[in-house]
């Protein structure tokens, strides 16, 4: 069996290529719940601002030389504060088990967070069901029209429509 592990994105090449993949994931989870839609649901804005977020680490989730996803994550070492801000799984790569891999990774490769958060349209069960059911993490905010997220510059996140502009805020506490 190939060996799983999470290589750090060092080059632009790199960051080119996950910012490519990422999009095309989100797109599709978008396109399967609403159809076809002529903006890209997660701009390059939003990926460099998780890349240039500071102390965020960024890594590609590779099987035995093959790119399957990867990740984005921000620490504060002192406060034990862990925040996932992107993940995903490349298409063609679904449904074997890579997503959860990639979070196992992350807790392993940072044993000493004591709590993580992370965020995900309502729209998308599948990531909803993935970070409740097979991560841990527990929904504990929910963003809507009348509960805007404190964090959220724009009218929407990304180039979600405002109708679907509805977000889960998950954490799941380490022991």
């Amino acid at each position: 069996m190939d060996k799983f592990f999470l290589r750090p994105i060092i080059t632009g090449e790199d960051k080119s290529t996950f910012i490519t993949e990422i999009q095309a994931a989100f797109q599709n989870a978008y396109t399967d719940e609403f159809g076809a839609f002529d903006k890209t649901i997660l701009p390059i804005e939003d990926i460099e601002e998780s890349f240039n977020a500071d102390a965020s680490e960024a890594y590609f989730a590779e099987v035995g030389g093959e790119r399957v996803g990867g990740t984005i994550i921000v620490t504060e070492n002192e406060t034990k504060f862990g925040s996932l801000h992107l993940l995903y799984v490349k298409m063609g790569s679904q449904n074997a088990g890579y997503g959860l891999k990639i979070w196992k990774a992350i807790e392993e490769l940072h044993p000493e967070i004591t709590l993580w958060e992370t965020h995900t349209p309502y729209y998308d069960k599948r990531n909803i069901h993935f970070y409740v059911n097979r991560c841990g993490f527990k929904i504990v905010e929910f963003f809507n029209p009348k509960h805007k997220d404190p964090h959220q510059t724009g009218d929407t996140a990304g180039n979600i429509p405002e109708e679907n502009n509805y977000f889960f805020r998950f954490e799941k506490e380490m022991n």
